[in-house]
This record gives C-alpha cells, structure tokens and sequence, in this order.
C-alpha cells in the first residue's frame, strides 16, 4: 500500500550586519537585529501564521488520516521566541494533534559535521533535548543541515539512537534503483533511509507558480494521479521541501495554500494510499536493499555536492578560520563566547560566499549582501573580533587561575625570615632612637607635613556595547 511522506524545513537564519574593520575590537554586535525582526515578522505574517492554521485544519477535517514532518531549526525557533511567539505557539498546537513528528537536525544549522565531530554531537543533543521540551517528544529522525549526507553520517546517527534519516535521492548514487522505496545505509544496519522523490517535490518546491512550465496550473488532483500512477512501483513517496514555499516562495495569489488544502482529499481518493510520518515508515516498510554514499552529498544544485557552500577558497578560508577556534571555545566554555560560536556555523553565511555561476538565490532566501566578496569580508571581520573576544576571555582566565604569590614563599623569602631573626625590626630600632635622643636639651623640630598628594586623573571607564533587546510584537 503506497504512502506519501511530506517533510518541511523551517529555517530562518540570523543575518549580519555590515561589520567593518572599524568595529573591531570597538563592540561585538555581530547581527542585524532590526532587518531579522523584520524578515520574521513578515514570514510569519505570509507563511509561518497562516500554513500552521490550515495544517490544523486539515489534519482535523481528515480525521488523522493527513499526517506531516517537520525540521525547525535552532535559530528558527530562537527568532520565533523572539519576534512572533505565536508562531512557536502554533507549532505545539500541531504536535498536539499527535499527526506531527518532529524531527532533529543541528541547533544552528551548521555544517559541523564535516569538521568537528564534538561540536556536531553536543548540538543535535541541544537540539534533541529542546525538541523535546517543546513538542513533548524526543526526535527518532534525523535531517540534515541542507540534506548534507554520506555513510560516516549514517554510522554516528544509529550510534546516538536514531531510527530514520532523510537524504536526497541522487541519481548519482540510485543508479537504476527508485527513491519510493526504503532503504539501509551501508554504514549502518539498523538504521533507515528515506530518499527524496527530486522530480516530484521539485513540481512543488520550484516549478509551482512557474507559467513557462508545460505542467502549469499544477492542480491537487493532477498531483495525486501522478502519484498514483506509481502505485504498482513505489512502496512510498517521500515529498521533502522548504516550509517557505507556502506563501514566500509562491505568494498566495498563485494558488499554493489551495493546492494544499485539496491535496489530502485527492491523494486519499485512492483507497491504497495513504500519508505516513518517517518514523511510521521505518516502523511498517522493511528496506528492500542497501545504498552505498561515500561522499557527501546534498540537495543543492545539479551536482547535488557541498560546492554550494566549499565551492572557493573564500567559503573554504572562512569555515576553516572558523572551526579551527572550536577547541578553544569549547574548553573556555564561555557562555557568550559559545553563544556567538555556534551562530556563526549558520551554514546561509557561507552561502552568501558561494560564486558560482548558476547559482541563484531564491527569492524567499536572498544574499542580504551586495556581493559574495562582502559577504566574505563582513563575516572575516566578525570572525577576527570573535577570536580578539577569545584571546582576551582566555588571558582573563589564565591569569585568574594562577595562585597568589606571598613574600616568604621561595629562597628569597627564607633569607628575609632568617636576616630578621638576626637584627632588631625596624618598629624597635625606632623606639629606641626615641629613649634616647641625639641632643636632649633641644626640641626636635616638628617633621613638615607633605603636601597632600594629587589625585591622578583616570581615564574614564569604557562601557561594553549591549543590544537593548525587546519584543517586537506582530500588529
């Protein structure tokens, strides 16, 4: 009995402002705070508010027949707590229904996987444990940042206790074979693969409001016969896209929120399919065989590589700069320090580096900056403040834990304890003097009182840059 599997990201970064060399080392406001507020609010007034309302409404008009998965980001539910709570508050309404999973991914979003094995363990922990304090339940699935994937992955996903992960169904990698259906990592037996229909959530993600496309109007019910024209060769039908195509991607007058809201009818018409969640899938459809994915591979591009985030030595430079520091603020342990840190792995800042040629940026997730060569220079002058901030944390540190030296510790202060055993202190020479005057029928004159002594004017004290946070509410 075929099913359909519908998987969103959530994700919003936080984007920097225009930091310059003049701000360094001067204050360590790193982002843009006003054009994130702004960037949420309008998201959530097109896309987040009005698609959690009309998921709900599907999900109680089908009885739990309509079930949905969704990845949010850390730094996506950090803005939500932000700027729009009542976007956060529609999500757990969601996972009350008990037809949502909710699924792990990185806390920031980051690529720390290929280059810190410890920072990628403690931020799916951070955001698994968050999950959980949210919607009630800790994730048994796994997406990846940008659907990043290969078999050393895999490995350390079964061996943290997941049971599903989801990855781009490369034509690279399948050959032959099909994505509608499940499968094993190489790496990792009891661990479950769900490939990505590229062709069939493409229809949606990109080509939905396209007019050139020959398919245009995509209709539910045009959607759902091509998905049952697989019925007799598809065991499931993993459709995986951006929770930004609701609204951002394609505004609402191109019919997409309609296109939605009719789909689960269309697709249920059939009496053998049906909508599942990847951990219902993993739990009722064996794999049919295993895939093999040395290298890493995303959902990107043609190529389906990294390239659009390490594609030049400019995105190479500064996520190299940037990981070669984790040690050090991991050991330091500074709350504002690993704070920053971990915003600065967002991996949308190293794709504001990319040059490639053929690669646009989408409408709904634009360069904030004019150039990939300022995105470069901005972010290497954030890094280069965050490493002076590290340097001066760990010189704070060092000398705080070094003991506090006394005058007779060491050869030099036994010598002094020995030489005053040998002479009368100072305090008792004096005493005497006093018994016994130089020239006793003669008054000492009075010593002169010195001048009191000139206070030295200090510069005055330097006050650190804080951002005067608030919530800005939606009108």
């Amino acid at each position: 009995m075929p099913a359909l599997c519908l998987c969103f990201e959530v994700h919003e970064p936080y984007r920097l402002r225009r930091y310059t060399v003049f701000d360094m080392g001067q204050n360590s406001i790193y982002e843009d705070d006003d054009r994130n507020c702004d960037s949420l609010l309008y998201a959530a007034r097109t896309c987040y508010l009005p698609m959690n309302d009309l998921l709900l409404k599907m999900i109680r008009r089908h009885s739990q027949d309509f079930k949905v998965a969704l990845s949010i980001s850390g730094t996506a539910l950090d803005q939500f707590e932000q700027y729009a709570p009542e976007v956060l508050d529609g999500f757990k309404a969601l996972a009350d229904t008990g037809c949502v999973e909710f699924m792990a991914e990185t806390a920031p979003h980051s690529l720390a996987f290929l280059y810190s094995r410890e920072e990628f363990e403690i931020q799916v922990r951070e955001q698994c444990a968050r999950i959980k304090s949210l919607f009630g339940k800790k994730p048994v699935t796994f997406r990846h940042t940008e659907f990043v994937y290969n078999n050393d992955l895999a490995a350390a996903l079964e061996k943290d206790g997941f049971k599903t992960v989801l990855a781009e169904g490369a034509d690279h990698v399948l050959g032959w074979r099909s994505p509608n259906y499940v499968y094993r990592p190489v790496s990792a037996q009891k661990l479950r693969l769900l490939l990505r229909n590229s062709a069939l959530s493409t229809d949606i993600g990109l080509r939905f409001s396209n007019r050139d496309w020959n398919e245009w109007p995509l209709t539910a019910e045009k959607f759902a016969s091509w998905c049952h024209s697989l019925a007799g060769s598809a065991e499931i039908i993993n459709i995986f896209n951006d929770y930004h195509v609701f609204g951002l991607r394609h505004n609402r007058d191109s019919g997409i929120f309609d296109f939605m809201e009719a789909l689960p009818a269309a697709v249920l018409g059939h009496k053998d399919f049906s909508f599942l969640t990847p951990e219902q899938v993993s739990r009722k459809i064996a794999p049919v065989g295993e895939v093999d994915v040395p290298d890493f591979m995303s959902w990107a591009d043609e190529e389906r590589d990294l390239t659009a985030w390490l594609g030049n030595d400019m995105q190479k430079d500064a996520i190299h700069a940037l990981y070669g520091l984790a040690s050090r603020v991991r050991k330091l342990g500074a709350p504002d320090l690993l704070h920053d840190f971990q915003r600065l792995q967002t991996s949308d800042h190293f794709h504001y580096i990319s040059t490639k040629w053929f690669a646009g940026y989408l409408p709904d997730r634009a360069n904030p900056f004019g150039s990939p060569y300022d995105a470069y220079i901005t972010y290497m002058n954030v890094l280069a403040d965050f490493e002076m901030r590290l340097a001066a944390a760990e010189h704070a540190a060092l000398n705080a834990a070094k003991p506090r030296s006394r005058p007779e510790a060491g050869t030099a202060g036994r010598k002094a304890a020995a030489n005053a055993k040998s002479r009368p202190p100072a305090a008792e020479k004096a005493a005497k003097a006093e018994k016994k005057p130089a020239n006793p029928g003669k008054k000492t004159p009075a010593k002169p009182k010195a001048a009191p002594a000139k206070k030295a004017a200090g510069a005055a004290p330097q006050s650190d840059f804080t951002l005067n946070g608030g919530k800005r509410k939606m009108s």
